[in-house]
């Protein structure tokens, strides 16, 4: 049977300054749903990587006083080490600048949409910010600055070739309106809607290659414009897929993909929910079937920015706190569609509170048990349906309707939820009662009664700190396998639209409690 197709993407960040821990926060979004997904049997492929075609790469570049080339390949590293530091599973990791199949697909590209009479050069006067590398019109500006950036915007008037974004109005449209582009969370989908209401316009797809610093993709057979840095960038999702050769992974992970799904933040809603699915159905492609948004990180209430010089170092987190703390915080404590306060203090107390109080002092005190009850060996099942059984199916239903809609944030309090409901189980059983009764009274009338009511209890505890495990998968790659080494078990397929059967899991498994799963912080360098 064939599997599923899962194409997942973040956007792709430019270089002119070192990552900040604001898209950390999306890789490990993009990250979940590829594990996730990966967990539900699809083939997945995950991409990330960075934009270095950006004019405002090219003047950070002249500030730092180095070309062009060197400044965006060293910054670039950063991002890719970035990846590798914070665990993620990507597959694939493509640079604008240096990949090379990706300045052939932009031609492609170009040319396809040339060849559908969609582009036209004229004569364009506008304010411009480079900071957001985009156009805006007057209503846009909040006091004649950007909105973002709270900066003065410069004056553009140049020559450049223009996409016929205003024929494309009714497919963009037809797409979000009949859920074949879903874009969560739904104020995202509204704001989209807002465009189409206002009415698209034709937008620039160029630059000079003066003002580009000559650096950038050139416009097929028009050496004196550069392509425009988002019509460069978003291509990286199918040059990527080998789109330039017409590669079989085109083919398999976009056109006839079942999900191709990107994760961005919310400034880029436009580029990727209007323009790239116009750009794309020029092009006689398939568009993008979700977009999931986040927000904002914020410190003091200002937005984490490279260019605004606030931004939170990910490398000093993870040296802190680890891949797995750092990873819980960003996903547990930020819903999707809104802005968030990011904090040491709270990542700390989050933390402890959570991952050391309640899911670490689950494991230890479950091990704990099973090694002074049983000699550490999980007893078998009795009973299919069990308080702990029915909690653990609701979160494993729960948990995977969440990542299908692409929400890793409500999935992981429906995980936590399960965890709560293990520890106020065990609590309202007291094993340790029924174990102080035993060693009292070992022989007594009731011993094989009592005996056999700990083995259940321990048992189901035992049971469910595996699918605590298999439930983590997707959020912490570290954790979800120490767990199953310690209860010397295979974590189970709880993500499969079949749920496993509960009596057999760990039947037979010897414990290794080994160090505790997560030690308290007492705060951070």
């Amino acid at each position: 049977m064939a599997r599923d197709s899962t194409f997942i993407t973040t956007s792709i960040p430019y270089v002119n300054g070192r990552p900040h821990v604001g898209f950390a926060w999306e890789l490990v979004i993009a990250d979940a749903l590829a594990r996730f997904h990966r967990l539900r049997g699809d083939d997945v492929w995950f991409l990330t990587g960075t934009d270095d075609n950006s004019l405002k790469n090219v003047r950070a570049a002249e500030r730092e006083g180095v070309a062009t080339s060197e400044f965006v390949h060293a910054q670039g590293e950063r991002f890719k080490a970035l990846a590798a530091a914070l665990r993620l599973s990507n597959d694939d990791f493509l640079r604008t600048a240096f990949d090379p199949r990706h300045a052939p697909a932009v031609d492609k590209l170009w040319r396809a949409c040339d060849a559908r009479g969609d582009i036209y050069a004229r004569s364009y006067s506008g304010a411009y910010c480079v900071g957001c590398e985009q156009f805006y019109a007057p209503h846009e500006l909040s006091l004649g600055r950007c909105p973002e950036h709270d900066a003065p915007l410069e004056h553009v008037d140049e020559s450049n070739y223009f996409f016929r974004l205003e024929r494309y109005q009714e497919h963009v449209d037809r797409a979000l309106s009949s859920g074949a582009l879903r874009v969560f969370p739904d104020v995202y989908q509204r704001e989209s809607f807002g465009w189409i209401e206002r009415g698209l316009a034709d937008f620039s797809i160029s630059r000079s290659a003066e003002r580009a610093g000559g650096w950038g993709v050139p416009v097929p057979d028009d050496e004196r414009q550069i392509v425009y840095v988002w019509f460069d960038a978003l291509a990286n999702y199918i040059s990527a897929l080998d789109y330039a050769t017409a590669g079989p992974r085109l083919e398999s992970h976009w056109q006839k993909s079942t999900r191709r799904i990107h994760v961005i933040g919310k400034n880029v809603t436009r580029f990727h929910c209007i323009y790239w699915p116009a750009i794309l159905a020029s092009a006689g492609l398939s568009g993008p079937s979700d977009v999931v948004v986040h927000g904002f990180l914020t410190v003091d209430g200002r937005k984490l920015g490279k260019s605004l010089g606030n931004g939170v170092d990910p490398f000093e987190l993870l040296r802190d706190v680890g891949a797995d703390r750092l990873r819980y915080y960003l996903l547990r404590h930020f819903p999707l569609g809104k802005d968030g306060n990011f904090s040491l203090p709270s990542l700390v107390t989050a933390t402890n509170a959570e991952l050391a109080d309640q899911l670490g002092n689950l494991q230890n005190r479950v091990l704990v048990l099973l090694e002074q009850n049983t000699g550490g060996s999980i007893p078998a099942a009795v009973l299919e349906d069990t308080v702990l059984s029915g909690r653990a199916r609701q979160a494993a239903t729960a948990a995977a309707l969440e990542l299908e809609r692409g929400d890793p944030h409500a999935a992981l309090a429906a995980v936590f939820a399960f965890i709560e409901a293990c520890n106020g189980e065990i609590a309202r059983t007291e094993p340790w009662k029924l174990a102080r009764r035993l060693r009292e009274d070992p022989g007594g009338a009731e011993s094989a009664g009592t005996r056999a009511e700990l083995a259940a209890v321990l048992g189901d505890a035992a049971r469910a700190l595996l699918w605590i495990g298999a439930l983590l998968e997707p959020f912490l790659p570290d954790a979800a396998p120490a767990i199953a080494q310690a209860l010397g078990a295979p974590l189970p397929a709880v993500y499969r639209k079949e749920l496993p059967d509960w009596v057999s899991l760990g039947a037979g498994a010897q414990t290794r409690r080994g160090g505790v799963l997560f030690a308290k912080l007492e705060g951070a360098r």
